[in-house]
């Protein structure tokens, strides 16, 4: 074996700390903190809980001519920044605040800035569907992009090819897990269901499910005259005798789940259960699910669902903060996050 000269052994000793320390430089993950916009502040609580640590200190205000101010309250330098924020109640104005937060954090070295997106804005306008139509859902991924956001954590996308309108990794969580956990806690007879698609488009989303409980599906065919009014339905499937659970990403004015509520029972349903992921609820939402023939309708938390439970007995709500909050932990970590797209963390 070659003896060094000292000179050379000292550069090799030099060589291999410095080696060392870039290794660990790189390991070494930043601190980590989550604000809250004014969106969801509960979900954002519960996401923090379960990490064990606390919500950052942010105040949001509106100057008298409606302009949004952001103040983050505390340092976020070489942080790793989680900001939490749905699109739901005034949409445009939580999207705004969106952004701003994004870009005061980013503006103010933070070592990345991720947007913690339950519900994403504009989801449904993903596509030019007729002339001169606009792709809103690509104009928000630009704007997030363009404000800073390093990554995206959102769940059950209504287009799953909104992840490609991004430059930057999205991580689009599914519900399913946690959907298969209630049917089987809390539908007795689940072995003897089906499960309904209100849509064509959902089809890859009931047969998932469907395989999953080894049980049969069935999907609505529907036409629509303008958005939001449904002209009519055809069901293709067989569910006599069974119980009909539909299953479909997001409801807002829930005209088409209470017709195909309808349709299943004169189909020969002994129960319709509808479970949503996103329960929007606007305009005649809840007097039409008091009037239609739900056992219950199941909605995650993704949006706030306080208000709506105290005027619908019927609306039940599946907590998924946990799912949120192990997405944070592993992206934070370093770790995949492919384990929660098939099981629920406990």
């Amino acid at each position: 074996m070659p003896v060094l000269s000292q000179p050379v052994r000292a550069r090799s000793l030099v060589r291999a700390n410095l080696e060392k320390s870039s290794v660990l430089l790189h390991s070494r993950m930043p601190n980590i903190k989550v604000f809250s916009g004014t969106s969801h502040p509960d979900l954002a609580q519960r996401i923090v809980d379960r990490l064990g640590i606390d919500l950052g200190k942010v105040v949001t205000k509106k100057f008298s001519n409606l302009e949004t101010c952001v103040e983050i309250g505390e340092s976020v330098r070489g942080e790793d920044v989680y900001i939490v924020q749905s699109g739901s109640g005034e949409i445009n104005d939580n999207l705004m605040e969106l952004l701003i937060m994004i870009n005061a954090c980013k503006i103010a070295s933070a070592s990345r800035v991720t947007a913690v997106i339950p519900c994403f804005p504009y989801a449904r306008q993903d596509k030019k569907d007729k002339s001169r139509a606009p792709i809103s859902a690509k104009l928000v991924a630009n704007m997030l992009s363009v404000a800073g956001a390093d990554h995206i954590i959102t769940m059950d996308l209504h287009a799953s090819q909104i992840q490609g309108f991004f430059d930057i990794p999205v991580d689009n969580l599914y519900a399913e897990p946690a959907v298969l956990k209630w049917i089987k806690e809390n539908i007795t007879d689940w072995r003897n269901s089906i499960i309904v698609s209100p849509d064509a488009g959902g089809a890859k989303r009931v047969t998932s499910i469907a395989d999953r409980l080894n049980v049969e599906f069935a999907l609505i065919h529907k036409e629509r005259k303008k958005a939001n009014e449904v002209a009519s339905m055809v069901l293709v499937g067989d569910v006599k005798d069974r119980v009909a659970i539909l299953v479909d990403d997001m409801a807002d004015t829930c005209g088409t789940i209470c017709h195909a509520a309808e349709k299943l029972m004169e189909a020969g349903a002994t129960k319709v259960y509808a479970i949503l992921t996103h329960g929007i609820f606007s305009g005649p939402a809840i007097s039409r699910i008091n009037a239609a023939c739900f056992e219950a309708v199941v909605v995650t938390n993704t949006i706030p669902q306080g208000g709506h439970m105290k005027d619908c007995p019927k609306i039940q709500c599946i907590d998924v903060s946990m799912m949120f909050a192990e997405a944070v932990r592993r992206t934070h970590n370093g770790e995949s996050v492919s384990y929660l797209f098939s099981n629920v963390p406990y």
